[in-house]
C-alpha cells in the first residue's frame, strides 16, 4: 500500500516512513487486543540518527497514535522533537537499556501485558514445546526473574545479561519483551509468540500436555528457517495487517 504524502512535519523521509510504520504497528496491536490502556510501549530507533527513538505519547490509547504525534526522545526518555505530548519515562527504562547496548539488534522493541503471554511468563516452566508456534522459540528465549516494576536503571544490566543472544526476553510474572532489526520482524515474532502462549494456556487447561521431543523441535526449526527466507522477516505479514487497520481507520498515516 502506498504511503500517504508527508504533511508539514519537519523530519527526513526515512523518519517519516518509520513514523508511519510505528503508528500502524500501534493500531495493529490495538486491533489484535494487545493494548494495555495507555501503558506499555513499542519503540523504534530513528534512522540516520544516534540515540534517538520514537515512542507513543503518554496518555493516548493505541488507537489514537498517529505518525505525527509520536514522540521523539533520547536514550534517557527526554523529548527532543516537536511533540507537545509527554512520555512515560519510567516505562521506557527497559527499552532504553536494550536500545543503548544492543544497537541494531534492538532497533524495534515491544513490551506487552497480554493475558496469554503474562500467564506463560507466570508459569514455572515458561514456554513449553507443546504446539507448532511454541516449537519456533525453544532455546531462543531468555528469562528474567521478577524484581518488581521495571523502572530502575540498575536492573538494565541484568536484563541484557539474561537476554543473551536472543531477541525475546520473558520477564517472569510480568510479560515479554520482543525485539528485532525491523518493525515487521518484531511484529511477526510477537504475533507467533502470542499464538504460542494462547495455545499453551488452552492446552494446559485440559490437563497433561503432549511435549514435543527435542529432536523434532530441531527439525522444525531447521525447516522453518528455510521457509522464513520468503516474506522478508515479517514484511508480508505486517503489510497485510496495515491494510486491515487502514480499512477501519487510516488516520495513523497522518
Amino acid at each position: 500500500m502506498a504511503t500517504q504524502m508527508k504533511p508539514k512535519f519537519e523530519c527526513s523521509e526515512d523518519e517519516w516512513k518509520v513514523r508511519q510504520d510505528l503508528a500502524a504497528c500501534y493500531r495493529i496491536f490495538d486491533h489484535l487486543g494487545w493494548g494495555e490502556s495507555i501503558y506499555n510501549h513499542i519503540s523504534v530507533a530513528v534512522p540516520g540518527e544516534k540515540d534517538t527513538f520514537l515512542i507513543n505519547p503518554f496518555g493516548l490509547l493505541y488507537d489514537e497514535v498517529t505518525a505525527s504525534n509520536l514522540v521523539k526522545i533520547d536514550v534517557e526518555g527526554n523529548n527532543v522533537g516537536q511533540s507537545q505530548y509527554m512520555v512515560n519515562k519510567a516505562g521506557f527504562t527497559q527499552h532504553a537499556h536494550f536500545h543503548k547496548h544492543l544497537g541494531e539488534r534492538a532497533t524495534a522493541i515491544c513490551h506487552v501485558h497480554t493475558t496469554a503471554t503474562m500467564a506463560v511468563c507466570s508459569h514455572k516452566d515458561g514456554l513449553l514445546p507443546t504446539n507448532f508456534y511454541a516449537c519456533n522459540f525453544q532455546g531462543q528465549i531468555g528469562y528474567h526473574d521478577f524484581e518488581g516494576v521495571t523502572v530502575r536503571a540498575e536492573e538494565g544490566d541484568r536484563l541484557v545479561e539474561n537476554l543473551g543472544q536472543h531477541s525475546i526476553l520473558m520477564l517472569r510474572n510480568h510479560g515479554p519483551v520482543v525485539m528485532d532489526k525491523t518493525i515487521p520482524g518484531m511484529f511477526v515474532k510477537m504475533w507467533a509468540l502470542q499464538r504460542a502462549c494462547e495455545i499453551q494456556v488452552a492446552t494446559l487447561s485440559q490437563g497433561e500436555p503432549n511435549i514435543v521431543k527435542q529432536e523434532v523441535v530441531d527439525v522444525h526449526q531447521r525447516d522453518l528457517s528455510t521457509m522464513q527466507t520468503q516474506g522478508g522477516a515479517g514484511l508480508f505479514d505486517f503489510e497485510a495487517w496495515k491494510r486491515r487497520v487502514s480499512k477501519i481507520d487510516d488516520s495513523w498515516k497522518s
